[in-house]
């Protein structure tokens, strides 16, 4: 038997996940995580074969979470589940870790073969995503040494991931113990600095450059609290 954790912070998701996964005689279903943490807590205690995971999620996004499973718990292999058929995002998994990575618009047999080749040590990638696009990505990335997002302040880069994950100016400045002004002043800092000009064309950009940043949004955070 396949021994899996299911980690995703929507309810009907989980289930419908659990529903598929059970019908298969190789899988066995252990628990349920609802956020970043609470899949570590629970890969720790539970030891499962595979951990399959959403990318984003509250208190811990999906990366952050592979790359630590990955260097506490190598004997569980990690399955991305992501809404994103993107190079950046599914090469940022395999450098935390992940076997696999399977866009959630695929049909369902992908994410089975998914869990099979992780226990086998294989990786896999749902179409449209492949090893070879993925493998080409990687390559272009390691000629190229410029960082878009290394000429945004902590702040900047804080409030750009937070756009991305569909915060308002009113919901980021609360956040962040500032006013929505300030928010607005500072993502058109951001726009300038990146040749961009509207909200949508930020967030386009962040994605497709694979922006996943939570740890600074939680230090961030932290520091005004």
């Amino acid at each position: 038997m396949i021994r899996i954790l299911l980690a995703d912070d929507h309810p009907v998701v989980r289930a419908g996940l659990r529903a598929v996964l059970e019908g298969e005689p190789d899988f066995e279903i252990l628990g349920e995580a609802v956020d970043g943490l609470d899949a570590i807590h629970l890969t720790e205690s539970l030891e499962p074969d595979v951990l399959v995971l959403d990318i984003v999620m509250p208190d811990m996004d999906g990366l952050e979470v592979t790359r630590r499973v990955r260097e506490s718990m190598l004997q569980t292999r990690v399955v991305v589940l992501s809404i994103h058929a993107n190079e950046s995002y599914a090469a940022q998994a395999l450098r935390n870790g992940a076997s696999a990575y399977v866009v959630k618009s695929a049909p369902t047999q992908f994410l089975m073969d998914a869990i099979r080749a992780a226990v086998e040590g294989k990786t896999f990638f749902s179409p449209p995503l492949s090893k070879k696009t993925i493998q080409s990505y990687l390559a272009k990335t390691q000629e190229s040494q410029f960082d878009p997002f290394s000429l945004l302040t902590t702040r900047e880069r804080v409030i750009l991931q937070l756009t991305v994950h569909g915060l308002r100016s009113t919901e980021i400045g609360s956040r962040l113990y500032i006013s929505s002004r300030t928010v607005e002043t500072h993502r058109a800092h951001i726009a300038t600095k990146l040749g961009l000009r509207t909200q949508a064309e930020l967030i386009h950009f962040a994605l497709q450059n694979g922006m996943l940043l939570m740890e600074e949004i939680h230090s961030e955070e932290q520091k005004n609290t």
